[in-house]
């Protein structure tokens, strides 16, 4: 494949989830046993989760958060058997699949991807027992005025997703009273049913366990192209990495960002890992002139080959 084909690989965060979701993949050799291992680690049968469980099951945080993790890399370690990946990749994840993209950057081992993972969502869970909070899709409006209007209420731009997509967090009154009251400016707001107010200060709790976890990890520099959910910029070292992973808890999410740093860099083909589907949508409303793929089971691996194959051939015909 050509080096010079600049390729976005994405690992979504919590939500993307959906029963089943690991099934067909568990069909390949060796998966079973990886996930298996995995579960081990976490406490938690990922496998029976991944498999048979149903959605409400699945959509508890101290479960979701491993377990879109360990998909997401199981799918990577498949996609780099199966193909030559360009040099010059870039990676990312939304929220906790920046660990998973960690992972893929080479900074963390997939074991502790996940392991931090599970205490992430296990002490994100348990810090949303302690205060009424939730969080609300505001959709439309210019960025910034939104901004301004949130701080009105003392709620959070928890994720800046782009593509006219704001997600305000806080207290649960305060979310409860823009839904009830949209203003002109903004078309449409969503009520999320999610079980607090992820990437707030709610969350400081959460993220001095997760801080503790983390000093056990062992770090590398990154060796593809790592975008920061902070500020949509590549990292250099590994400990700025784990730093990051740690501050993200309690920090809004930068979606917006890592989209222009791929746009700036010349990005050609964008793929997202499974559980695919979230950040490809938020990619065809964002980006132009770039192939999109969502991976959702083994067989759609190979359109990341022939996406990036078209660009080589369209370079060679130029």
């Amino acid at each position: 494949m050509c080096s010079c084909t600049v390729l976005a690989l994405l690992a979504p965060g919590q939500g993307s989830q959906t029963p089943g979701m690991l099934a067909p993949w568990l069909e390949l050799d060796g998966t079973r046993e990886r996930v298996a291992g995995w579960s081990e680690l976490t406490g938690l049968d990922l496998v029976e989760l991944g498999t048979t469980a149903d959605a409400d099951a699945i959509k508890d945080t101290a479960i979701t958060q491993p377990l879109v993790v360990a998909l997401a890399l199981l799918a990577f370690e498949e996609l780099e058997r199966r193909h030559e990946l360009p040099a010059g990749m870039l990676v990312a994840g939304h929220s906790v699949g920046e660990l998973a993209a960690a992972a893929m950057a080479g900074v963390l081992s997939a074991d502790d991807a996940v392991s931090l993972a599970a205490v992430r969502g296990r002490e994100m869970a348990a810090a949303c027992d302690l205060a009424p909070t939730g969080m609300a899709a505001v959709m439309g409006g210019e960025p910034e005025q939104v901004v301004e209007w949130l701080a009105e209420f003392d709620l959070t731009p928890a994720n800046r997703n782009g593509a006219g997509q704001i997600v305000a967090a806080g207290a649960l009154d305060a979310v409860d009273k823009i839904v009830a009251d949209k203003p002109e400016f903004v078309k449409k707001i969503i009520k999320l049913k999610v079980a607090g107010a992820f990437h707030t200060r709610y969350m400081e709790p959460a993220r001095e366990a997760l801080r503790e976890k983390a000093a056990a990890v062992t770090t590398a520099d990154p060796t593809r192209t790592l975008l920061s959910n902070a500020d949509g910029e590549p990292v250099a070292t590994g400990a700025e990495v784990l730093d990051r992973l740690v501050e993200q808890v309690t920090r809004p999410v930068r979606w917006d960002s890592c989209m222009a740093t791929m746009t700036a860099r010349g990005v050609h083909a964008l793929a997202e890992l499974p559980p695919a589907g979230a950040l490809t949508g938020l990619a065809r409303r964002e980006l132009t002139d770039v192939t999109i793929v969502s991976l959702k089971k083994p067989d759609d691996l190979a359109k990341v080959a022939a996406a990036l194959s078209d660009h080589t051939d369209q370079e060679a015909s130029a």
